[in-house]
């Protein structure tokens, strides 16, 4: 997988001094495109449980509101709102149960590209993205998330990965010149989300990053925390502090590591960016956002690691060897040497032996910190560029190496075509990725904005920035809702994952997003009045809206008003804590703090002065449609057969079906070729004499003999 000369030692047959190509990176492509699928069964699995509390007719922000005719040519109307679901009323449907059904031929979908091979095709990942941008374009506040973004992007990313056609188990393999061009995409996104993750929390000049405390208030004010958060809480805060200097180095000095010329710089890089995301995993409910960008790491691999392409160790240790293992030794030691020096250096790093502890301090300023980043956000630019150069020459190389015109022309044509789309999407990224850095934004090619302008609504490249400030820093916000029949006596609304009940413990709801809960933590962070959709959630709630209710308790006999709509709803807002060790039956403490939202009734002036504010009242009622419709009665079974399950069991139970079958699809034979002897012995046997191409050249940095198909 290579990224400039590479100076890893090979350890097969090939004369040294070979161009390294992306030819082993076969199986790790592969894994992106089975993660990529995963992801999206998740999303679109977890999204679909949520659509009529959230987009109902009887849902808080009812999707209908959002796609309103303006007359304009269908084609020009498609461009500027692009989503599918402008067709939902030709099938019957209301935009609502167009959004179900594209959420449930989503998830169908990815589940077959998951456990049928044919299925990885770029037509596959082509209709996901369109399903998923078109669930985005209707899916309002609840949708706005980066991880969503993310997956648009790599979705669209996994087209133009995805092959053409699959080649059979067990052959070599012909890699195509322009297999590694979109591959290399994927880097550049993983490179761009965590080097910007990292640079904006010290740009947000964010006293917990800068004071190297956010990891002492994380756990507990984080969006949904996890069991495991409650006892990562309470580690000692050294190891908190020291936990975030290592946040810092994996984020910001590493990513660079993605581009290194040698394997072994890039598999560390690797591992370090897996250690980050599992702890996350484990410590926070994040959906599938962690699970994805552990997607994105697949391209930091090579067939080599994972054991697909073992090498020879009877190689012949030439001069050229020695020569580039010492060159690959002194680059390895002396990036080590620097990350170790300006570790220590930079966050002051000092171990008191008498007891055991590491004290840790941010040595540079808010200044040095800027004027650190104007010198190097376009130094990086022109290294993404200089890979890319490298990939693209690599890609010519190899066209170079195809016999016969007719498949010589072939290739020709996709090269341009692949290459053309990688640039171009290279170009896009550059604009949200200089947003870091206001300076550099201003002085980028001209050309560059207006190709983003053109295509900035298909979300095509986004900018990122996970975790800019900490909150919480006096205690987690949190806002209770409460109900009552005659405003004098209340109770409380308790949500499924969200915190409330203090003995309860955190629950564990990974890869399902609960996004009504998320939305409730982000409305805690201010007044009421910044998060207009909490009074049409108010609305629903004093009229009984089933839909709603399924969202806070899936099961309504948990739900206090489920006899009877409460009479008054009110919200108010507390301060949370995790309890502290030996504290008995209790993962919280709290303290009221201030009243969020006024007591309110139906027919309420406030509650209507609001609705009217917020532009949430419902001046045309929906549209009576036939509920015979084919179509609609099969979307009606279908909730009726699912709606029992909570979401978390739900996407679990998809998992150990794939799972399952899978292991049946092993025990039955249908494995990869490098996994059964007569695959192993087929990959020794010369390549067909009609062969349009020649074995693919050693990569000499993954060390490799020529690629099989798999």
């Amino acid at each position: 997988m290579g990224r400039g000369l590479q100076l890893d030692p090979p350890s097969g047959s090939c004369p040294a001094g070979r161009i390294a190509d992306m030819a082993g990176s076969r199986l790790p492509r592969q894994l992106f495109l089975q993660g990529v699928a995963a992801v999206f069964l998740f999303a679109f699995a977890s999204l679909y449980t949520q659509i009529p509390g959230l987009y109902g007719t009887e849902g808080i922000l009812p999707a209908r509101r959002t796609l309103r005719p303006q007359g304009k040519a269908r084609w020009q109307q498609l461009w500027e709102v692009p989503t599918l679901l402008w067709e939902a009323p030709r099938l019957g449907l209301d935009t609502a149960q167009g959004l179900e059904l594209l959420s449930l031929l989503g998830s169908l979908l990815a589940l077959g590209a998951l456990l049928l091979r044919r299925l990885c095709h770029p037509l596959t990942y082509l209709l996901l993205w369109a399903a998923y941008l078109s669930a985005c374009q209707v899916g309002q506040v609840f949708l706005y998330f980066q991880w969503d973004s993310l997956l648009l992007e790599t979705g669209f990313l996994a087209v133009l990965v995805a092959p053409l056609r699959q080649p059979p188990w067990g052959r070599l393999s012909e890699a195509s010149p322009h297999e590694g061009l979109p591959f290399w995409l994927v880097r550049w996104l993983l490179f761009r989300l965590m080097f910007a993750s990292g640079v904006v929390k010290l740009t947000s000049r964010c006293p917990a990053w800068w004071g190297l405390t956010a990891l002492t208030y994380h756990y507990e004010t984080q969006c949904l925390p996890t069991p495991a958060s409650w006892f990562a809480h309470h580690l000692p805060v050294w190891l908190h502090r020291l936990s975030v200097v290592a946040t810092f180095l994996i984020e910001v000095a590493v990513p660079p590591l993605f581009f290194a010329p040698t394997r072994r710089l890039r598999l560390a890089a690797f591992y370090c960016q897996v250690l980050l995301q599992v702890l996350i995993i484990i410590t926070g409910n994040y959906n599938f956002f962690n699970l994805l960008t552990l997607v994105l790491t697949t391209t930091l691999l090579d067939d080599k690691h994972l054991a697909a392409e073992p090498g020879n160790s009877h190689c012949k240790k030439t001069a050229t060897f020695w020569l580039k293992a010492l060159l690959s030794l002194l680059l390895e030691l002396t990036v080590g040497g620097l990350l170790a020096y300006g570790t220590v250096h930079y966050f002051g790093l000092e171990v008191d032996w008498e007891q055991y502890t590491v004290h840790s301090r941010t040595t540079f300023t808010f200044h040095q910190f800027s004027q650190w980043l104007k010198t190097v956000i376009l130094p990086t630019m022109w290294l993404g560029a200089a890979s890319l150069g490298w990939e693209l020459l690599t890609a010519l190389w190899r066209w170079t190496q195809v016999r016969g015109w007719l498949r010589k022309l072939w290739a020709a044509v996709q090269l341009s075509i692949f290459g053309t789309a990688t640039v171009a999407l290279f170009t896009i990224s550059l604009v949200p990725y200089s947003y870091m850095e206001p300076s550099t934004h201003g002085r980028l090619w001209t050309g560059a904005h207006r190709l983003f302008g053109a295509v900035e609504h298909l979300q095509l490249a986004n900018s990122y920035g996970l975790f800019r400030r900490m909150t919480g820093l006096g205690g987690r916000p949190e806002v209770v809702l409460e109900g009552s029949y005659d405003g004098h006596h209340w109770t409380e609304i308790e949500f499924m994952y969200k915190p409330g009940n203090v003995s309860r413990p955190p629950p564990v709801v990974v890869p399902h997003q609960p996004r009504l809960d998320w939305q409730m933590w982000f409305a805690a962070l201010g007044p009421h009045t910044h998060s207009p959709w909490f009074t049409s959630l108010v609305l629903c709630l004093l009229q009984g809206k089933e839909p709603v209710i399924l969202l806070i308790q899936n099961d309504v006999t948990r739900y206090p008003f489920h006899k009877q709509p409460p009479n008054f709803v009110r919200a108010q807002r507390y301060k949370y804590w995790f309890s502290q060790p030996g504290e008995q039956g209790q993962w919280w403490r709290r303290q009221w703090v201030e009243e969020f939202f006024p007591p309110v009734s139906l027919g309420d002036p406030t509650l209507d002065m609001l609705l009217r504010q917020f532009g949430l009242q419902d001046k045309s009622p929906p549209r009576v449609r036939s509920s015979s419709n084919t179509l609609t009665q099969a979307l009606h079974w279908v909730r009726r057969q699912l709606s029992p399950l909570e979401a978390p069991t739900l996407l679990w139970g998809l998992i150990f079906t794939v799972g399952a079958i899978r292991i049946v699809q092993a025990l039955l034979g249908h494995r990869p070729s490098g996994s059964c002897p007569a695959a192993r012995k087929e990959n020794h046997r010369p390549a067909p004499k009609d062969s349009g191409v020649t074995p693919a050249p050693t990569n000499s940095s993954s060390s490799q003999p020529p690629q099989r198909r798999k």
